[in-house]
């Protein structure tokens, strides 16, 4: 197996916070918006290497995402936690399911716990629904591990008092939902090319960076580019935010393809 530096090509496929954008039953005018860059899915991202595809998250929007990019075959999803934005399209996995067998799984012990309660009928082991999407779940906790020959190494961050996985793919890192992270995790996100990072909001938030506080942890873990992602109406245009952003940081939005 070879394990040189992979080429990473990255897909966001939605870039809004849990209600996305527009959200329903506003009249803010973000949510009115007629630039599609305002219109956000909830969050997630697809990354490739090497004729391989790997989903971060599938919410809500996943099946919306998917046939928006016209995903053909995903080999795993790595997850970040068990919030509904991040976890509401696992069902949605079974045409990917179909054609691969179980769908390997990546994500740590809190959301797993919730995941088997809540879609008890794809963990079950007895009676199974025949059209149930099956998955192989692989525990993560502090300690890298490969996936198809590339070093993926996790991240432990705090979305409030809730444990987030966040995840570095060489020297790309995605983190989501983040409001706190201590110093022994940072040394983690050292000499990153691209770094992207939830930015909900201008006003502080008590489980997310806003926008004041992820542009301080940029400032901190100093990588090459970052993208925000997670992003609320509240945080306003993105043509507006994208002007006041300092150099090489930018606005994240759904669609946006990029390589690594």
């Amino acid at each position: 197996m070879n394990f040189s530096k992979k080429v990473l090509d990255i897909t966001f496929l939605g870039t809004g916070t849990s209600q996305g954008i527009p959200m329903i039953a506003s009249n803010d005018p973000v949510c009115l918006s007629t630039d599609l860059k305002d219109k956000r899915l909830r969050s997630s991202l697809l990354i490739s290497w090497n004729d391989l595809t790997y989903v971060i998250d599938c919410g809500p929007d996943f099946r919306q995402q998917m046939l928006r990019e016209n995903v053909q075959l995903i080999n795993g999803v790595f997850f970040t936690h068990e919030h509904a934005d991040h976890v509401g399209g696992l069902d949605d996995l079974r045409p990917y399911c179909y054609k691969i067998g179980d769908m390997p799984i990546y994500l740590n012990k809190t959301t797993l716990t919730s995941l088997e309660k809540r879609f008890d009928y794809i963990f079950s082991k007895e009676n199974r629904y025949p059209g149930a999407p099956s998955v192989t779940p692989f525990l993560v906790d502090s300690n890298s591990f490969l996936v198809d020959g590339l070093e993926v190494t996790p991240i432990n961050v705090k979305h409030g008092k809730l444990p987030i996985t966040a995840f570095r793919f060489q020297d790309f890192a995605y983190l989501t939902d983040v409001k706190t992270i201590d110093e022994t995790e940072k040394q983690k996100l050292k000499n990153l090319d691209v770094l992207v990072v939830n930015a909900l909001r201008i006003q502080e938030h008590p489980t997310h960076f806003n926008l004041k506080e992820a542009l301080d942890f940029v400032d901190e873990i100093q990588p090459k580019k970052t993208y925000f992602t997670h992003i609320s109406h509240k945080l306003g245009f993105h043509k507006e935010i994208s002007k006041k952003l300092p150099e090489n940081v930018f606005l994240a939005f759904d669609g946006l393809k990029i390589t690594v």
